[in-house]
């Protein structure tokens, strides 16, 4: 039986579901991407002549369609002939479910549809045939015929959750042959850590989702007094002008009889999802038509089972002629029978419905994926994007799949302007000039969830300074107060004038900076010591061009100490003070090889290390009661290569070693008694 391990298409769509309509569109009508591509700025390199010609894009998929109106070109051939089709083994990928056309046509079509860059070159490279799963070895083959073809970016906007060592080791060899690796997150969120290979590889460039700029990106909020509810607007809710701040009133389920008695008019009411029975049919539509016509100005339906739920009013069911005229929003059930306590005594809030392209997607996977560098990178939109579909026409779909490649499609035009950039470069620009992304309280979406930010082309364009790391993490304890990262500042106009450098609040850490050279230099100290993960970032001007570094501080519990000596690291725990064993795992950043000690308070071991580099430090201290963890980056400049012993692997230690020695010896022995038997 053949060993696959399969890999599931990150096709998903809005609220765990794929939105596929399919539109036709006039002779004469030309789409722009019409909301998502003006929206992250693509415009503007495109005015200045920028269409990303000469660039080669490798899409990993289910194919193209090769005969879509909007691949061909001005000879009324396809401009999409090269690749290959790894499941039948032949040149031409000819695309049969459609995901892969979708991903296409955003980035590079050229027609009545305008990809973010209509004249990229692209490879294609057929994996799967029904866009459901597809073995990790065509993944890894198409990586590196990517690399043998001379790409200059791979869009995969597929993966798993979880960690593959193989084709993280092929990601890694395309970067460093200098192309540009972009990988979507994932649909598994909102859950965390649902993020897999390849999007979880640290050099990729990983995409998350939002939404976009049209009018079906509605959000809502609903506050009552100091507390905040998270209310979704159903299916069929308009936006609303103003927002609505009156009483709120329980209206039961919202039928015609829970109202009579009930003065509801100019209010908003509270009703239960459902009617008395569990089969009692209430539909959303007509919980709304009641609730109107009593004169309510609002309707928030709370779920009768735990969790949230996506309501529709516009369904099949509902009257001809029916439109909904006030704004109708769900919200969980623990939260709606909270809200109907308060109830008890006269109560008002503020209720709005309003658009919000930059709302992080629900499905959009989540972070965190490692201690030591933050996933995903960026956001990009990827909810009802228009693309090149299947059957030579155009659809409205949704998923992080489809955010990538608005990311590959910008960094091609990066790339035309100009072609030395590095895959480093090119990420460092747009995580540095990515837009902030917030909640509907206007509340910054966490590292995990949106990345630095949705992509801005036309910052990103206009970038003068290369920032390396573009991003920081500070590890510091009570024994460990402050901290001191480096920057390393590239100009591409020859010359760095930072006019100021400014952090957002964190209350118990300050930072502080300085700029010597090419070099920024920032510390982080503690101020009070509270437990815990805390966000910030770094706002740098120079020119008149402000720039952002995402920053993380780790303040944790528990505290060590390295010690080099000749490349050669030894560990002190300074605490917990009653610590018992600790478990040092040590990882090349590069490499991802990792080896790892024991210690005690009575043994001390050491780890020598030979290759220069950054290297991840992972401490597991154990006390009687407790486990904690700190984590270290520790920087080894001396080359000690030539040094390496040809089989060296921590993970055997001298006893395993010993017995493995006795068993081989056993073997020959035997293997010699048996050749003189015969």
């Amino acid at each position: 039986m053949r060993n696959f391990l399969f890999f599931t298409l990150l096709v998903g769509g809005l609220f765990s579901f794929v939105i596929v309509n399919f539109i036709t569109l006039d002779e004469n009508y030309e789409l722009f991407l019409d909301n998502s591509g003006p929206y992250i700025g693509a415009e503007f390199p495109k005015q200045m002549g920028f269409t990303g010609k000469g660039i080669k894009i490798g899409v990993i998929d289910t194919g193209i369609n090769i005969s879509h109106p909007d691949f061909f070109n001005h000879k009324e051939t396809s401009r999409f002939l090269k690749g290959y089709d790894f499941v039948d083994n032949d040149t031409i990928p000819q695309d049969t479910n459609g995901h892969g056309t979708q991903v296409t046509g955003i980035i590079a079509s050229d027609g009545q549809l305008k990809g973010i860059a209509p004249m990229a070159e692209i490879f294609s490279y057929r994996v799967s045939s029904d866009g459901e799963s597809v073995p990790s070895n065509l993944i890894i083959k198409a990586i590196n015929q990517a690399v043998e073809d001379r790409v200059d970016i791979i869009n995969i906007s597929l993966g798993v959750n979880m960690t593959h060592n193989k084709i993280d080791e092929a990601v890694n060899n395309a970067i460093s042959q200098g192309i540009v690796v972009v990988a979507a997150a994932g649909n598994s969120g909102p859950d965390k850590s649902t993020i897999g290979s390849p999007a979880k590889n640290p050099n990729a460039i990983t995409v998350g989702a939002t939404y976009n700029n049209r009018d079906s990106s509605m959000v809502s909020t609903l506050q009552v007094e100091e507390t905040q509810f998270q209310v979704l607007p159903m299916l069929g809710t308009d936006t609303i002008s103003d927002p609505i701040s009156t009483e709120i009133v329980f209206g039961k389920y919202s039928r015609e009889n829970d109202f009579d008695g009930l003065d509801v008019r100019g209010k908003i009411v509270l009703a239960e999802r459902g009617g008395e029975s569990p089969d009692e049919i209430v539909f959303f539509s007509d919980k709304e038509i009641f609730a109107s016509k009593n004169g309510a100005k609002g309707l928030i339906v709370y779920n009768n089972q735990p969790g949230i739920f996506f309501g529709e009013l516009i369904h099949e069911y509902v009257s001809e002629g029916y439109y909904p005229t006030i704004p109708t929003v769900s919200m969980t059930r623990e939260e709606g029978l909270e809200l109907k306590k308060i109830l008890e005594s006269e109560t008002s809030g503020t209720l709005n419905v309003f658009n919000h392209p930059d709302f992080l997607a629900t499905f959009s996977s989540r972070g965190p994926v490692s201690p030591f560098y933050q996933k995903p990178d960026l956001v990009a939109p990827g909810v009802f994007v228009n693309t090149t579909s299947l059957k030579n026409f155009y659809n409205i779909t949704s998923g992080t799949s489809y955010a990538a490649p608005h990311v590959s499609g910008a960094i091609a035009l990066l790339l035309e302007k100009n072609p030395d950039f590095t895959p480093h470069e090119i990420k460092s620009i747009l995580v540095t000039t990515s837009d902030i992304i917030t909640d509907e309280y206007k509340k910054e979406f966490e590292f995990d969830a949106g990345g630095a930010g949705r992509i801005d082309l036309k910052k990103a364009f206009e970038a003068e300074l290369i920032f390396e790391p573009p991003k920081l993490i500070f590890n510091l304890s009570e024994h460990k107060t402050s901290e001191k990262n480096k920057i390393k500042i590239n100009s591409l106009k020859g010359d760095i004038n930072i006019q100021k450098v400014e952090f957002s609040d964190i209350e118990n850490i300050e930072f502080d900076y300085e700029v010597k050279d090419s070099m920024l230099y920032i510390t982080s100290k503690l101020i009070e010591n509270e437990l815990g993960n805390f966000e910030a970032r770094a706002f740098i001007t120079n020119n008149d061009i402000m720039y952002q570094i995402p920053i993380i501080v780790r303040v944790s519990e528990a505290s060590i100490i390295i010690v080099e000596s000749e490349n050669e690291l030894t560990f002190q725990v300074k605490r917990p003070l009653d610590w018992e064993y600790a478990k040092i795992t040590v990882t090349n950043d590069k490499t991802f090889e990792e080896r790892s000690i024991s210690i005690t308070p009575k043994k001390i071991e050491s780890l020598k290390l030979y290759d220069p580099g950054t290297y991840w430090i992972e401490a597991n201290v154990k006390n009687t009661e407790d486990t904690f963890d700190v984590y270290e980056f520790y920087e080894i400049k001396k080359d000690l290569s030539k040094q390496k012993p040809i089989v060296e692997n921590s993970e055997l230690p001298e006893r395993a070693l010993i017995i493995l020695g006795i068993i081989f010896s056993l073997v020959v022995i035997f293997g010699l008694k048996l050749r003189k038997n015969y």
